[in-house]
């Protein structure tokens, strides 16, 4: 794997040819140049999903054989209310993918967040036990995985479960049904559609605590009989993290258990941190703007050229350890997609994907081409 240095060095001489990388033809396509190592993915919002978007489903269509949705099939959002389903986007979705012939990802039956309130209570606004709430989460996955069943090839089945420490996190699910919520919903999965592989998703997972975690939760279900399939690791990622040894520690640990490995979620921000001013309108905070939100007008060259360093290493490190990755999935199509705009604050202008704002791909996107291309001879 070539150094930080040297691919910088190696970026700037793409920079000064306008990006057209010596050996790689504009026309080379992320699928086409991955065809032998993995899936590539792109997570869609609904007005791709619906059509709307028609540029960024070119884009899809061209550079992509996998799509996983943003949130349609989020449990507030595919089953707002207790007998109420919304499957329309979803609907949409699954038959853009076989339209396509893609690998369809189903994003998530489990989750802590965009879980509805009525979920966790009864008709009497007290919090329903451990029994009625399994029997909302089966009927659930029964009717969500069931109407797509031989349709979407794999599901995340739970989302996020295991904190930084290792420990199972405390939500909703955990305290009404107890940590076997976990199995239960893969055992239901399992049941709703026998032939789907089944993963579980989460992130930090290149963070000793949480690896070993997830990999304690993996080997309970296994040695209870609970087949799952895949672990996604999260790669909501920045230039300077996570470290490359701890994430390729991940891969290789996650391997071991006998599951695929994939890369889900995948962008890289180049702004500064903002966790410490979550909630903040910073376009209200001209001072705040200046700090947290750099490059309103455009990603300088500079910088340009540090995420194209960052991805270069990323996929070096994932083509390095293609026997053990299925997919490699980003979380959006093009810039202007990106959560990574609105969180943790809103108003600002990050640069986290391929594509840009105008679906034209950056010297990332020919950088990791060419890194195919190469590994691949």
């Amino acid at each position: 794997m070539k150094s930080v240095s040297d691919i910088k060095v190696y970026l700037i001489i793409g920079l000064a040819t306008t990006f057209n990388v010596a050996g790689c033809s504009r026309q080379t396509t992320l699928k086409e140049a991955f065809k032998k190592d993995f899936y590539i993915g792109a997570a869609l919002n609904q007005e791709q999903i619906s059509g709307k978007d028609a540029n960024a489903i070119a884009v899809v269509r061209k550079h992509f054989n996998s799509i996983t949705p943003e949130n349609i099939l989020k449990w507030s959002l595919v089953h707002p209310e207790p007998n109420t389903y919304n499957f329309e986007p979803a609907d949409q979705f699954v038959a853009l993918g076989e339209k396509n012939n893609m690998f369809i990802v189903g994003h998530t039956l489990v989750w802590h967040h965009q879980a509805p309130d009525w979920l966790f209570v009864g008709t009497t606004g007290k919090p329903v036990d451990r029994e009625i709430l399994l029997k909302r989460m089966k009927e659930h996955i029964f009717t969500v995985v069931g109407r797509y069943k031989g349709r979407i090839d794999g599901w995340d089945v739970v989302n996020e479960a295991v904190g930084n420490d290792g420990q199972m996190r405390k939500n909703k699910w955990v305290e009404i049904i107890g940590k076997d919520y976990v199995q239960k919903a893969f055992e239901y999965a399992r049941q709703a559609d026998p032939k789907a592989e089944l993963y579980y998703n989460d992130f930090n997972m290149w963070q000793k605590g949480q690896r070993e975690g997830v990999i304690r939760l993996i080997r309970d279900l296994q040695s209870k009989g609970v087949r799952v399939d895949g672990i996604g690791i999260q790669g909501h990622y920045g230039l300077d993290y996570p470290p490359l040894d701890e994430l390729e520690e991940s891969i290789v640990a996650f391997a071991e258990l006998g599951v695929k490995v994939m890369i889900t979620e995948l962008d890289i921000t180049v702004l500064p941190s903002a966790w410490g001013h979550r909630g903040a309108d910073i376009t209200l905070n001209f001072e705040l703007q200046e700090k947290l939100n750099p490059y309103v007008k455009g990603l300088p060259d500079s910088e340009q050229n540090n995420l194209a360093g960052r991805y270069a290493e990323l996929f070096s490190l994932f083509h390095k350890h293609r026997d053990k990755i299925s997919r490699v999935t980003f979380w959006g199509v093009h810039d202007g997609q990106s959560w990574r705009n609105y969180w943790p604050v809103e108003g600002r202008t990050d640069y986290p994907l391929l594509f840009d704002r105008q679906y034209q791909p950056k010297p990332a996107f020919y950088t990791i081409i060419k890194i195919a291309s190469n590994k691949n001879q």
